[in-house]
């Protein structure tokens, strides 16, 4: 008998596009349902804050440039 665990279902976050569980707060960005559940950005230091700052801004800016692209 042989024994094993299942990989985890992975789904993109509706907010920033990471994988993430579902029924589970997004690792990446915190949101959860539309509204934010765990600050991440205050788990950080100043340095690696401001990295993903950027990094969020980009992907937001990256999400609300694609609609516009395909009207």
């Amino acid at each position: 008998m042989h024994l094993f665990l299942k990989q985890p279902n992975l789904l993109p976050c509706p907010k920033c596009g990471q994988p993430m569980r579902s029924h589970n707060a997004c690792p990446a960005c915190g949101f959860y349902k539309g509204k934010e559940a765990v600050n991440v950005l205050a788990k950080l230091d100043r340095r690696q804050r401001r990295v993903k700052e950027a990094e969020m801004a980009a992907q937001e800016a990256a999400k609300e440039a694609k609609p516009s692209q395909t009207n």
